[in-house]
């Protein structure tokens, strides 16, 4: 297998934080008294740009700026942004990875000073070259930092493999010229996620199996 260098996604795919980002949006909806979501509906709703899945949520930007509710989620996550564990196999797969060679670093649409702190609390930043945070807190931008990312590496066609966990992961990959590789663990629906055309795992260990049988092949 030609892969020499692994992008992660962060939320949803290396941290299990599906349940806090809809316990805290739903602390957001609730004092607006505004409709609560369940993990249904977010699976089947949320997207990116995060804008448009706070339209679905019922926020209408012409009374209410997105800048305001969105900065008040922000906050409510970063102040609580502790008790999201890693996905259970998460460490588990960063040391197959590591251990075969491969380097790695982190792509995410989290604010860059969010993912320093976070990595260094779940003590896992030694499993990365480089870690790639945005430096606004609405999720714009991972397209064309993570194209110079891989513009940096040097590395060419299927020797970049992105692992993330929605259909705008794919779409980064595509543009940034990575393979991609995603898992239903986290932020969206495993059907929404086959709708893309990528190969999708129920979780961290299917993307262990697949590469150790493509490294055989």
């Amino acid at each position: 297998m030609a892969t020499k260098h692994i992008i992660w996604d962060w939320n949803g795919t290396l941290l299990d934080d599906r349940w806090f980002c809809i316990e805290t949006m739903n602390g957001v909806l609730r004092r607006r008294d505004m409709k609560e979501m369940t993990e249904k509906w977010f699976l089947e709703n949320f997207t990116f740009p995060v804008k448009d899945y706070y339209i679905k949520l019922g926020f209408d930007f012409d009374k209410e700026p997105f800048s305001v509710s969105g900065s008040e989620f922000i906050h409510d996550y970063k102040q609580h942004h502790h008790e999201p564990n890693l996905h259970s196999q998460s460490v588990k797969v960063l040391e197959f990875f590591k251990d075969r060679g491969l380097t790695q670093s982190l792509l995410s649409a989290a604010s860059q000073d969010m993912l320093d702190d976070i990595l260094q609390y779940h003590d896992i930043r030694k499993y990365f070259m480089k870690i790639i945070g945005q430096d606004n807190h609405y999720a714009y931008g991972k397209e064309i930092v993570g194209k110079a990312w891989v513009d940096e590496l040097h590395y060419g066609p299927h020797e970049v493999l992105f692992i993330g966990d929605t259909p705008h992961d794919y779409e980064v990959a595509c543009y940034i010229g990575a393979d991609c590789v995603l898992v239903a663990n986290g932020h969206v629906s495993i059907a929404r996620l086959k709708q893309t055309g990528a190969l999708v795992f129920n979780n961290l260990d299917g993307v262990v199996k697949w590469f150790e049988n493509q490294a055989k092949t």
